[in-house]
């Protein structure tokens, strides 16, 4: 998959319009952090917006103590962990995002599940490993600012866990700018850059700071959909189908 301009399939400024801030709200306590959603449960939308949900299962990859966890625990408005453990098996993260598709002008609400393991378990247990990649979506590679050997063992990882003209979609979430630049020019995988804070004065897992990262996922997500329509093969969404949003 080629890189995207940001906004080209997705509205990033729809979320400063009146249905957009209803939606958002639906999916905030009264202060401001997002709900925590567990796999049966659902949020409580407006009545007054229809929207067609599309869920998609996300593989987060890296070397051990890169942040896998912290960043799915950010990415879904639980709280972060302060202290690094190795995850003893599989951990999954729900999310719901919505997101306005510019060409449909439709609103779909993408429930994304972060999954992540521990790399011992996964080497202990021959089913993890399996049991992770089966069915997903999507792989983000996970490397730390502060640790430049994680961002130098990608290129591994991306060759472990994806294959040459397969339909997944390839995130990698950041070392230096020119390090960035060269990454994504040479896998043509955009790079994310995602900081993980325990800091209490800090509203956790506030929209602002996480806004844009979700969306650009979505938005590699629903590229990765046009994709699999072109290919004839059947995408997440039928496009025809996704229903209109009531104003």
């Amino acid at each position: 998959m080629k890189m995207l301009k940001t906004g080209s399939l997705l509205d990033f400024k729809w979320y400063q319009s009146k249905i957009g801030l209803e939606i958002l709200f639906s999916l905030q306590h009264a202060d401001g952090s997002r709900k925590v959603f567990g796999l049966l449960e659902q949020p409580n939308l407006p009545k007054t917006v229809s929207v067609k949900e599309v869920e998609y299962k996300i593989l987060l990859v890296g070397k051990t103590g890169v942040g896998k966890t912290a960043t799915a625990a950010n990415l879904t408005g639980h709280p972060i962990p302060e202290n690094h453990y190795e995850t003893t098996g599989i951990e999954v993260f729900r999310n719901y995002w919505p997101a306005r598709i510019r060409q449909l002008n439709k609103v779909v609400l993408f429930n994304l599940n972060f999954w992540e393991s521990g790399e011992m378990a996964a080497k202990k247990f021959d089913h993890i490993l399996p049991a992770c990649k089966d069915g997903i979506d999507c792989v983000m590679f996970l490397f730390s600012l502060v640790d430049k050997s994680s961002f130098d063992d990608l290129s591994q990882m991306i060759c472990r866990f994806t294959e040459l003209g397969d339909d997944i979609c390839r995130i990698a979430s950041e070392i230096t700018q020119r390090d960035i630049e060269n990454f994504e020019q040479n896998w043509e995988i955009p790079v994310l850059k995602i900081q993980n804070l325990t800091d209490t004065t800090q509203e956790r897992g506030s929209v602002p700071s996480i806004e844009l990262v979700l969306t650009t996922i979505c938005e590699y997500l629903w590229a990765r959909d046009l994709s699999l329509a072109a290919k004839g093969s059947k995408p997440k969404v039928d496009m025809e189908s996704a229903q209109e949003i009531v104003f």
